[in-house]
């Protein structure tokens, strides 16, 4: 029997806009409590300092914005699924650009400010199948909006760890963040063979081998949806995840250290 076809998940664009606009009222108002010392801390993050990652937190809403401001392109060019895999070719420009608007913007409040207006408006009147001609490649407004969730959650938590800070995360920003990048490792490896839990957001299977019908699968991951994010995006090692007790790892093809990080 050849194997089902996954479906590919869906995302309420509704409930991603709300998110999105959610998670970074929550960053705006966790910067605005940063001290200066908080501020100039490293942000373990290449060269940056904290100030640098909040900059680059406006950046990353601020491209809605920037798309919607530029003419449609005229064909989609990339799935959301393909996403994850086609955001390192462009860490070096990211780096520059980030380096440079912390420098022009020292005042981060009025940045902040600018940035929520702008987004806020240009999203009232936005079609979710609307094609923003991101660097990445041509995607809906709808489908880009999740990849910003992704976006922020991440680098949310970086702040929280780099400044000591506790920026709450939206539930729904988070969830989305969890699943898109649990898809991405079943699309990584796919297969059916070993089943990685992220309670309370995702369930997927991946890796080939011997198909899992019914009953505890043989091989079995799971760990929280931080932890996923932090191994997905190269926060965190496996190996040290699982001295941690991080995460949980039962059967012979439940090691995923080969396969991570998803995205650098």
């Amino acid at each position: 029997m050849p194997p089902a076809r996954k479906r590919t998940r869906t995302y309420d664009p509704a409930k991603i806009r709300v998110a999105v606009l959610a998670q970074f009222g929550n960053v705006r108002q966790g910067v605005h409590t940063l001290t200066e010392e908080q501020l100039a801390r490293p942000a373990r993050l290449g060269e940056w300092s904290v100030r640098e990652l909040a900059a680059h937190l406006t950046m990353v809403v601020e491209t809605v914005s920037r798309n919607l401001d530029r003419p449609e392109p005229g064909a989609k060019e990339l799935a959301l699924l393909d996403w994850p895999f086609a955001t390192a070719a462009r860490a070096g420009d990211i780096a520059d650009g980030t380096r440079e608007l912390a420098r022009d913007n020292p005042d981060l409040d009025a940045l902040y400010a600018r940035v929520e207006q702008r987004i806020t408006e240009r999203l009232a009147t936005a079609p979710d199948d609307r094609l923003l001609a991101a660097r990445t490649g041509a995607m809906t407004l709808a489908d880009y909006l999740v990849t910003r969730t992704v976006e922020l959650v991440v680098h949310t938590d970086d702040l929280n760890r780099a400044a000591g800070a506790d920026i709450p995360l939206d539930r729904q920003a988070l969830a989305a963040c969890t699943r898109l990048l649990a898809d991405a490792l079943a699309v990584k490896a796919p297969g059916a063979s070993t089943e990685v839990r992220i309670p309370p957001y995702a369930v997927v299977q991946c890796v080939e081998g011997p198909r899992h019908t019914r009953g505890t699968p043989p091989n079995v991951v799971e760990t929280d949806p931080l932890t996923w994010i932090r191994l997905a995006t190269g926060r965190t090692e496996w190996n040290t995840a699982l001295d941690e007790a991080k995460v949980s790892a039962s059967g012979e093809r439940a090691d995923l250290g080969g396969l991570l990080p998803l995205m650098g």
